[in-house]
């Protein structure tokens, strides 16, 4: 594959590769070494495996061409998060290259081989080691062919930078690229070959500056919005005024005047259609179209008790001891009611999509965290074999779960077969606060139990709403129970507007609620809150990420409680992972506004693969969470959505942003972890613990806004 080719393939697909079949295009590759690999038996650091022992069908492939390039073709995507460097970082250390030398072709379907989907922080822990244990394949036949061509034995051979060298005569040497060139060799990765270990690594563990940064700053990086084909459209959604609402009557005859418009409908799915989409909008505005309003259950306001009010069945998701028991045991019964509303993913670039049809053939371009799973929905919607489907993800600008369901590309590739022509689909910001899922509105309730020793003995844990991920308790409790309800009594879903996974679905929300409540047995128990922790945790590596943070931000007990010195703590647990954040703020009581001066995040991600991008990654979850801990929240009105921009959704500041200060645990011999998502979770429950700290107002709900703040503080004790 020619440079200008490979350059293309990275991310900027254009019509000089997409016609070709992945089969077509393994043919055409001729000479150079390709590695087929899946996700199923997974190498870790040790070596050691971990899932099936039968081989499943690959779904990744690395291919050494004859000019020595190594292009790793995967179907993860990249969406901000780093992988294209990480997982190039990752392989060029297996295979002993430059990490110049390596290239990534992802979230291609007809290129790349089959993947699940980008997120949940598994590309690291699970798509990272298998990668490693394929580039040490590739190394070792490498090594077996060089053994051949120098007349060496293989256990006198080493590699540098692409070159593999006699140990004993460093001028007996062959590249890469001299092995491959005129051999075509195709193997698949059935055993686990010899991955490196601590000590042996030359890029893995060291910080690395990402590889799509000078694109993404200089406007070289192709979004899908930036893609352009021959006869393409631009689309305009006629957005609903309401959710659940249907369509009474629609009139198009000012929209038929103007030349060049087309009203396209499907159903509920209204759009008009243009070359220009300035000219789209305008005429959309020109639609006259009455609506079947439903009425509204509830409001932003009355949204929680509704939930409890009206709470189906509850099902149990943990438990152990008796809950009843343990309240015998206890001095202290505390019992708090924690509240957080909707909130919108708002990536920076809204969803998109690009559909065309030629021939028997589909290509979408689309802004998706899941290309092979849009290209099964796809399938199914179209009646069309997978074959003559094809998916290309180019750069996406952030998804945090709420590019998964694509929605936006489901619209696109209807207008497309309806208007015979290719159409560009790009939401307005209106439309994704509209269009897009919201992460799920929740209560939580707690009651809980104190000994006398500062021990928690019971801890009872009702959820409604969402899910149970991150109620999962690290803390040593003997008598628990966890439940969860997210229906109604009459079985009918909780929400009126569409939810989703939002970074760390439901962490967030359940760390915020028990973090705040051990603060406030802390209180209660008068104990200082590292302390009590500390006193609850019995899991040594959480004590050692706990006693990190503490010592990088510089906790020492307060003579009293509450401060006055704007102190917070909060850990949590996520995809592995355990996570403390420290914060200091600043609360101005008269306004109620809260400035964050400082957080400190400590977490265990075993071997850090790249340590900068581990820290950007807890500097980015750190500024996002400012959002849901301080100012966002989704109101509405039944299935009005009141917020539909950034003039009343108000998202984090540049001028917010606190000092941050990143403490990754050495862990070098245990497996890597995703950090994604873990140091997100404590933002809510460390900021609130914090304003508690400075002011003696607690808070239940979050977002805590000004109004909030005043109010909890015209009413502490």
């Amino acid at each position: 594959m020619n440079e200008d080719k490979l350059q293309v393939a990275e991310h900027g697909h254009d019509e000089d590769i997409y016609p070709l079949s992945r089969r077509e295009f393994l043919q055409s590759l001729g000479s150079g070494i390709v590695i087929f690999f899946a996700v199923g038996q997974v190498p870790t650091a040790r070596g050691q495996s971990r899932g099936k022992k039968e081989r499943p069908d690959f779904n990744a492939y690395l291919r050494i061409g004859e000019d020595g390039r190594v292009t790793c073709f995967t179907g993860k995507v990249e969406l901000g998060q780093g992988p294209i460097t990480s997982l190039a970082q990752t392989l060029a250390d297996e295979l002993d290259v430059p990490l110049e030398s390596v290239d990534m072709v992802m979230g291609d379907t007809d290129l790349c081989p089959f993947d699940a989907g980008t997120w949940g922080s598994m590309t690291t822990p699970y798509f990272g080691p298998v990668l490693r244990a394929a580039g040490a394949e590739a190394r070792a036949i490498l090594i077996g062919l060089a053994a051949v061509r120098l007349k060496v034995p293989k256990d006198r051979l080493a590699v540098k930078d692409g070159v593999v060298f006699d140990k004993t005569n460093k001028s007996q040497k062959v590249t890469y690229a001299q092995l491959t060139e005129g051999k075509k060799i195709q193997k698949r990765l059935e055993q686990e070959p010899q991955i490196k270990t601590v000590g042996q690594y030359n890029l893995i563990g060291k910080p690395v500056n990402r590889l799509d940064a000078r694109k993404k700053v200089t406007g070289e990086a192709k979004y899908t919005g930036d893609i352009r084909i021959a006869g393409m459209v631009c689309a305009k959604i006629l957005r609903p005024p309401y959710h659940g609402a249907k369509v009474k009557s629609l009139d198009t005859s000012i929209v038929d005047k103007i030349e060049g418009a087309q009203v396209v409908r499907d159903g509920e799915l209204i759009a008009v259609l243009h070359k220009y989409p300035d000219i789209a909008e305008k005429a959309l505005g020109s639609l006259q179209v009455e609506y079947d309003i439903p009425k509204a259950r509830f409001d932003d306001k009355t949204v929680f008790d509704y939930f409890v009010d009206n709470a189906g069945n509850s099902k149990v998701t943990a438990q152990g001891g008796n809950i009843e028991s343990g309240q015998k045991l206890a001095k202290y019964m505390v019992e708090e009611t924690y509240l957080n509303g909707y909130v919108s993913h708002a990536p920076m670039e809204p969803h998109a999509a690009l559909a065309h049809f030629e021939d028997n053939k589909l290509t979408v371009w689309a802004s998706t965290q899941t290309p092979f799973g849009l290209r099964r929905d796809l399938t199914r919607e179209l009646g069309m074999s997978e074959e003559n489907v094809r998916v290309i993800t180019p750069f996406v600008g952030g998804g945090f779960g709420g590019k998964i369901s694509n929605g936006q590309a489901m619209q696109a590739v209807k207008l497309a077969k309806i208007a015979k022509k290719p159409v560009q689909l790009v939401w307005t910001r209106e439309d994704e606060f509209f269009y897009d899922t919201f992460r799920p509105a929740a209560v939580v309730k707690i009651k809980s139990g104190i000994a006398d020793s500062g021990k928690i003995v019971s801890w009872n844990y009702d959820i409604y709403g969402m899910g149970s991920r991150g109620s999962q308790l690290f803390y040593d409790v003997p008598n628990h129970r966890t439940t969860v309800c997210r229906e109604l009594k009459n079985g009918e879903n909780m929400h009126t507007v569409a939810t989703g996974p939002w970074r760390a679905p439901d962490n967030n929300t359940n760390s915020f609620a028990r973090e705040s409540h051990i603060d406030v047995m802390a209180a209660r128990a008068k104990i200082d809150p590292l302390e009590f922790r500390l006193k609850n945790i019995t899991d040594e590596r959480f004590r050692r990420v706990l006693k990190a943070g503490a010592d990088k931000f510089g906790w020492t007990p307060a003579n009293k409680t509450p401060s006055g010195r704007g102190y917070g703590m909060a850990c949590g647990f996520d995809v592995n992972v355990p996570v403390v954040l420290f914060a200091e703020v600043k609360v101005d009581e008269r306004t109620g506004s809260i400035e964050v001066k400082r957080v400190v995040c400590a977490q265990d991600l075993g071997l850090v693969i790249n340590p900068e991008g581990a820290t950007i990654q807890v500097e980015g979850c750190i500024t996002m969470g400012l959002g849901y801990a301080l100012t966002e929240e989704v109101h509405f009105q039944g299935g009005d959505v009141i917020d539909m921009n950034f003039d009343s959704y108000e998202l984090p500041r540049f001028s917010w942003v606190p000092k941050i200060e990143t403490v990754l645990i050495e862990a070098d011999e245990s497996p890597s972890r995703g950090g994604g998502e873990p140091a997100i979770i404590c933002m809510g429950g460390v900021l609130t613990n914090a304003v508690y700290d400075a002011t003696g107002a607690r808070l239940f709900q979050i977002p805590m806004t000004p109004e909030r703040v005043r109010k909890a503080i015209a009413s502490r004790a």
